[in-house]
């Protein structure tokens, strides 16, 4: 095959790119290390944006863990390999992805940059590497699609109390050419998250990351109907503050801002979000319903113990993903990369076993796919990425992503994805 066809050079133009251009002066528009990538970022960000996308559950123990999970594992580098030719392409439910990893579905991505999940579906097309759109998106999947073109995308789904909205969401992620449906598992009650609660702050309220909604048919039928008050809730206040509120949740609304600050749908739209969003009633017996809805493939999302993986290939799922939603859910987590081997092993090659939370380096990457991880979730990093430098900030934390991967494994000596195996691995904890 001809070498030009493959992405065996990557790391090799990507360093040479930043050299050349320091000689002239100019430096990455990101960091390439990334403590100075979340730290540049905080200082692009509002304390509440930043607060709701570097914040974890808790006293955050389990984004800890996360990253230290990776120590436990070395890299055995082996020698006189011939790495002078690379391959880090991978074949995933038919498709090659040009990289062993995808995007991970951020919600709110306007927090990091407007526009956000608009700049970030342009840097996924222009880097050829798939995005998974978030259900909680800013912006409808179709708008996201109409910028990727013919290149890969999911849709993210959070399964709601309407059957009937899920059904239209699947539906529109067919239409929009999604390959695939994320079923996130592990956020049907909202996680006890600090940073969010101490600055009393939730952006859906604003009338943020609820796109996919204010877009959808059904639930533009949903937000006709006579909604019952809860009489437990507080009594809502004027104040400077909730009229300030009122006047961002009218800014960030679909259509007119004088017609959304006078006819009160975007409220209505809120409260509508706020009553159907989540499902703690959701069992393994809905999946059949799912299942009957697309023929697409469909992963769980969330999975954390090998009995539900063994479970979930019982009903009918295709492939797994492991995770615990970045750390952001429930405190004092199992890592996702501890368990990552128990689940590659209960369910065998029945189904492909995903990983995301705490996925930063190419060697993170390397580990994974040592450990039997067919491809891994990139998530905060390109996020920070996206705060810096918009659209080119997403696309340079993926290009670095891809020029550390290649050469960990290379200088690992592996020349292609499918030669990494738990032998280039030592436990040492």
């Amino acid at each position: 095959m001809d070498s030009n066809q493959l992405p065996t050079s990557q790391s090799i133009a990507r360093q040479v790119q930043i050299y050349l251009e320091g000689a002239s002066g100019k430096k990455p528009l990101v960091p390439t290390n990334l403590t100075d990538l979340e730290r540049e970022a905080k200082k692009r960000m509002s304390p509440k944006g930043y607060g709701y996308m570097a914040g974890g559950a808790g006293e955050e123990s389990t984004i800890t863990r996360n990253r230290e999970a990776f120590e436990n594992w070395k890299i055995v580098p082996r020698m006189l390999q011939d790495v002078s030719t690379r391959d880090i392409t991978t074949d995933l439910f038919g498709k090659t992805l040009k990289a062993p990893f995808l995007l991970a579905p951020i919600g709110v991505l306007d927090l990091a940059y407007k526009n956000g999940d608009l700049l970030t579906a342009k840097a996924a097309a222009n880097t050829g590497i798939p995005m998974i759109f978030s259900n909680q998106a800013s912006y409808s999947m179709e708008q996201m699609a109409g910028l990727m073109g013919n290149n890969p995308k999911w849709f993210q789904l959070y399964w709601s109390k309407s059957n009937r909205l899920v059904e239209s969401l699947i539906k529109r992620a067919e239409n929009s050419g999604c390959e695939a449906i994320v079923l996130t598992l592990d956020t049907t009650l909202l996680g006890w998250r600090l940073r969010d609660l101490d600055l009393a702050y939730l952006p859906f309220l604003e009338g943020n990351g609820i796109g996919q909604y204010t877009s959808d048919p059904v639930f533009k039928e949903l937000m006709k109907l006579d909604l019952p008050e809860d009489p437990n809730a507080p009594k809502r206040r004027v104040t400077l503050q909730s009229i300030a509120t009122l006047i961002k949740l009218a800014q960030n609304y679909p259509g007119s801002f004088f017609k959304n600050l006078t006819s009160g749908e975007p409220i209505k739209a809120v409260q509508t979000f706020i009553n159907i969003y989540s499902r703690p009633n959701l069992t393994f017996e809905d999946l059949p319903f799912l299942r009957k809805l697309t023929k697409l493939p469909i992963l769980l999302k969330g999975v954390l113990h090998p009995e539900d993986a063994i479970k979930a290939c019982e009903y009918g799922i295709d492939g797994i993903i492991v995770s615990n939603h970045g750390g952001r859910q429930v405190n004092g987590a199992v890592s996702t990369f501890e368990v990552l081997p128990e689940i590659v092993n209960a369910v065998g090659h029945k189904v492909p076993v995903l990983m995301d939370s705490g996925i930063r380096t190419g060697s993170d990457i390397f580990k994974a796919l040592a450990l039997g991880a067919k491809a891994v979730l990139l998530g905060r990093t390109y996020c920070y990425g996206l705060a810096i430098a918009g659209q080119k900030g997403v696309e340079e934390v993926i290009q670095n992503t891809i020029a550390d991967f290649e050469l960990t494994m290379g200088l690992a000596g592996c020349k292609a994805v499918n030669e990494i195996t738990s032998g280039h691995l030592k436990k040492v904890n």
